[in-house]
């Protein structure tokens, strides 16, 4: 049977019968995005990208939403409703941005008759990023004349990248209202200095004078989506410490030539941000509390001026993606436990959500949701800790359950109520698993003392709270302490592998995921110095470095790994430059060496993520054939 038919017999009955979510369903999901608004603010552009399993990509269907009717159309042309923000506001030139070769790097750019050579060769860092090698090009951005006859590179034989890598896009350069100049962000270093520094800086161009000005050059960390309000204010989110990829976010705007920090007193990090219509607000999204809000700031034309930060929303969801405004509402993404993204309509006033795309629900009509409730759990050093819980369909609370523990990645990345296409508690629990997913130190949304102590401690206090967390909750009646696992990713993954030392047996079995096993390795490997320059103190070869000696030496999960007894489930993506490929290998040969049962997951053509349909189906039911033989 042909590969395409063989996936269509077995993904058509579980779609007909399922009454909890499926790998195979959670694949059929339609994933949502809003392209904008129309011009006259009537109707809503969004696109709905649904995985071909069968051929292994995604379809994308575009939609129109009447916002007064209800009505939807599908409209291959609905783009062009909507305003476009690279189209200079003249109507004579549009910003795009194209990969430029501007440095020798390949066999065949220094010896033009070896065309069929694949050397690369290297004299400093910066090799490779993300997922893809260096070869000597370069994002840069372009004035292109409507009328096709110019075409102006704005960063003309820099060896520098706009956007930036490796996950800069369309956000990365703007058009001042006037017309008259373009602000783009970039990260003007190369080689050794590019690795270890996260200084990103906001570059305005003029298009008369051709001339560029680094307008925050003060600021030696991140500063990064440039926005304009409609009254012409420039607007930006910027982080204050070079090296320090997640340091507290801030809204900053320009006024009079003078940056003005509008969040500085705040004590939280922001995700993204809009402007208000009128110029005197700029809502923004930030965690809080497992969750992740919208949020206000007042704008004044004096810099000395007060601000204050309201919350907008509540609830058990995350608000994301924020769109635009309509009829006095703000438009934007929300996501929870159980849902897959959908677009809202935000009261600014009152906080309530509308619903206006409706892409998956006769999926979850059919379907039973999994139960999630949060619960306080008290930790080592007498703090409240959040655990999100998410229990079974028809949860039952006088049976006993298998439990995961769940350890999240980032390491600094908030535990809130996303949906995940991979790492999905509502999936987990439909198979029969409670989830405990705790809101360890490390995590944003509790305030950034919380939020920082993890640097430096990779081992330490984290690992406590995680192990307080599943302590508290196998004591539990439902919680079958004999099926305890751990599963995690990234850092998760790291967590895992460091648990897997020191858990004292609570855990039956482990899932790790492109995580850091050897941290040493890992600091030679890896393509972003100054992460781990932050989070594990700098290089391993500086003994007089306490902090970083300690963790080379006490939090490196290789040390313990003597001591290592329990099952385990290695996954391991070939184009994964962060945490690269020895990392799991490593961990594996480690395993088989010693005796313990475990399962390497190979995925050769995978980065960090796992992105391609079939991988993911793959990856979903090698997850639950692992639990199920050691769970």
């Amino acid at each position: 049977m042909k590969l395409k038919s063989l996936l269509l017999f077995l993904f058509l009955p579980i779609l007909a019968s399922a009454q909890v979510m499926t790998p195979e369903l959670l694949w059929s999901l339609g994933r949502v995005s809003a392209v904008g608004i129309s011009q006259d603010g009537t109707s809503l552009v969004y696109k709905v990208t649904t995985p071909d399993i069968p051929g292994n990509t995604f379809n994308s269907q575009t939609f129109v939403l009447n916002l007064k009717t209800g009505d939807v159309r599908k409209d291959s042309v609905g783009k062009s409703l909507v305003v476009n923000p690279k189209l200079s506001p003249d109507g004579k030139w549009k910003l795009t941005d194209y990969a430029v070769k501007v440095r020798k790097i390949t066999g065949e750019d220094y010896y033009p008759k070896m065309d069929k050579s694949d050397a690369m060769i290297f004299d400093e860092l910066n090799v490779r990023h993300w997922d893809t090698w260096e070869k000597g090009e370069h994002n840069h951005v372009f004035l292109v004349s409507v009328n096709g006859n110019d075409s102006i590179d704005l960063n003309k034989g820099e060896p520098y990248d706009t956007p930036t890598k490796p996950f800069g896009g369309g956000e990365d350069y703007v058009w001042n209202p006037s017309g008259k100049s373009v602000v783009y962000v970039s990260k003007k270093m190369k080689g050794n200095e590019y690795v270890n520094s996260t200084n990103t800086d906001l570059y305005e161009y003029n298009v008369a004078t051709k001339t560029t000005k680094n307008i925050t050059e003060s600021n030696k960390g991140y500063d990064t989506n440039p926005t304009y309000s409609k009254g012409g204010t420039l607007s930006w989110l910027s982080m204050a410490r070079d090296g320090y990829e997640s340091d507290k976010n801030d809204i900053k705007i320009m006024l009079n030539g003078k940056a003005v920090n509008l969040t500085k007193d705040w004590d939280g990090t922001v995700n993204s941000f809009i402007w208000s219509d009128d110029n005197k607000t700029i809502y923004f999204t930030a965690a809080t509390k497992g969750t992740e809000q919208l949020f206000s700031v007042n704008v004044s034309g004096n810099a000395e001026s007060k601000t204050t930060v309201k919350q907008v929303t509540t609830g058990v969801h995350n608000i994301s993606g924020l769109v635009g405004f309509a009829n006095g509402r703000l438009i934007a993404g929300k996501t929870d436990m159980n849902h897959a993204r959908e677009l809202y309509a935000i009261d600014l006033n009152a906080g309530h959500l509308a619903q206006l795309t409706h892409v998956n629900d006769e999926i979850y009509n059919d379907l039973k949701m999994s139960n999630v409730q949060s619960r306080m759990v008290e930790t080592t050093d007498g703090k409240q800790m959040l655990v999100w819980m998410i229990y079974p369909p028809d949860f039952d609370a006088s049976k006993k359950y298998p439990t995961l523990l769940y350890t999240q990645g980032g390491p600094q990345s908030a535990l809130s109520q996303f949906y995940s296409f991979r790492w999905n508690f509502q999936l987990m629990a439909a198979n029969g698993y409670i989830v405990v997913a705790p809101n360890r130190r490390g995590m944003p949304g509790y305030g950034v003392e919380w939020n920082e102590q993890i640097s430096k401690d990779w081992g330490g206090q984290n690992m406590r709270d995680y192990l307080s967390a599943i302590d508290a909750v196998a004591k539990e009646p439902y919680v079958d302490t004999d099926r305890l696992g751990c599963v995690g990713a990234s850092y998760g993954g790291y967590s895992a592998f460091y648990l897997e030392g020191i858990h004292d047996g609570r855990f039956k079995t482990f899932i790790a995921h492109d995580g850091p096993f050897n941290l040493k390795s890992m600091y030679g490997t890896t393509e972003e110095l100054f992460f781990m320059n932050w989070d594990i103190g700098g290089p391993y070869w500086d003994k007089t470095n306490e902090a970083a000696q300690k963790t080379y030496n006490e939090y490196n999960p290789i040390n313990h790994v003597q001591d290592w007894k329990t099952p385990i489930l290695i996954i391991q993506g070939g184009k994964d430059f962060r945490i690269p490929i020895g990392q799991g290998l490593e961990a594996f040969t480690a395993t088989q060496m010693l005796g313990i049962k475990s399962r390497l997951l190979y995925l050769p053509e995978e980065n960090h993520w796992v992105l391609s349909p079939q991988n993911g189906i793959v990856w979903q039911n090698e997850f639950f054939r692992w639990l199920k033989e050691t769970l």
